[in-house]
């Protein structure tokens, strides 16, 4: 099935006019791009990223545009002549509506499921993990990777963050097989698709906890588990903040071996004055999402609070220390 990919471009103040237009003439489920929420949003979510792509800026810069999908019809074609109408009448009565372009693509239904993984190779990471997309393992070369002694990191990546691909989750994978001797318990604080404390688990530790402020990790992490051959008998994942959530503190405890943090620095500062309280007798803490102009500034918290960084690794402007 072919479908058509539509998109308007207009103002901040022109989506309020132009959505409930489309949904007059039966056009629903748009989606919107818009500068000032993604603004907003950053702003109101500052303790969560260090970071924002140049890239990503620039495109949103002075961006509001919908986005909509129609079959490749004859009924839609026809639609689409009352979409022009619409959009002829409305840029004439209001001039804060921009544009009003409307621009269009043709897409295949394979393109919408299948398009986004070729961004998906299998990656090998430090000495022994072989990330592999669920996809991919019949690939020769992953068939060829396994039999020389790679340990299989299976991933549906979806859309939760943590694919292997990003220097943050390569330095904590390679700081895990150090870290990882066997039979330990593991403790992963923002662990997203799992891809760390399940890394942990398929190099030798014996129970993993995962946790996670957005509630997508409770499928997501347990999904990818499972293609991994691991159990919810060694492995458990719970929703919520580590730093607010007191019933949630209790649940966790103490006592483990690794404690993971592959998040950002103001969350790995946050979490610094608690690490040892979760932590066992002699054990490792591998932080990571450290944008290099504030990792002097972690690295001084975390000494303050009392760890000893034992190891700092870096990579395209991030850093990961590990810590005891």
């Amino acid at each position: 099935m072919d479908w058509l990919e539509l998109h308007i471009d207009t103002t901040h103040a022109g989506l309020e006019r132009v959505e409930p237009l489309l949904s007059a003439l039966g056009i629903d489920g748009v989606v919107i791009d818009d500068e000032t929420e993604f603004q907003d949003f950053l702003e109101n979510n500052r303790q969560y990223w260090d970071y924002v792509d140049e890239d990503l800026e620039a495109k949103m810069r002075g961006r509001s545009r919908i986005t909509f999908y129609l079959q490749a019809d004859e009924e839609s074609f026809a639609k689409l002549g009352e979409v022009r109408i619409a959009l002829q009448q409305l840029k004439a009565e209001a001039a804060d509506c921009g544009t009003l372009l409307m621009t269009m693509g043709n897409l295949r239904e394979t393109d919408w499921e299948n398009n986004w993984k070729q961004y998906y190779k299998p990656m090998e990471i430090g000495e022994r993990l072989l990330v592999i997309p669920q996809w991919e393992q019949d690939d020769p070369k992953v068939r060829k990777a396994l039999e020389a002694g790679r340990v299989p990191l299976i991933l549906e990546p979806g859309l939760t963050f943590g694919t292997g691909s990003h220097a943050t989750t390569r330095l904590c994978l390679t700081g895990l097989e150090t870290a990882v001797k066997g039979g330990e318990r593991v403790l992963d604080l923002g662990c997203g698709s799992g891809i760390l404390s399940i890394a942990a688990l398929k190099l030798g530790a014996a129970s993993a906890l995962a946790v996670d402020i957005d509630d997508k990790c409770l499928d997501v992490a347990h999904e990818n588990a499972a293609m991994n051959g691991i159990g919810r008998d060694t492995y458990t994942v719970r929703v919520g903040d580590v730093l607010s959530d007191e019933a949630l503190r209790a649940e966790i405890g103490g006592g483990y071996d690794i404690v993971l943090a592959n998040i950002v620095a103001d969350v790995i500062i946050g979490l610094a004055p608690v690490v040892r309280t979760l932590l066992a007798e002699g054990g490792v803490f591998l932080c990571s999402g450290i944008i290099d102009d504030r990792a002097t500034e972690v690295a001084e918290k975390l000494r303050q609070a009392g760890l000893e960084i034992t190891e700092t690794r870096s990579a395209e402007g991030w850093y990961a220390y590990t810590c005891r």
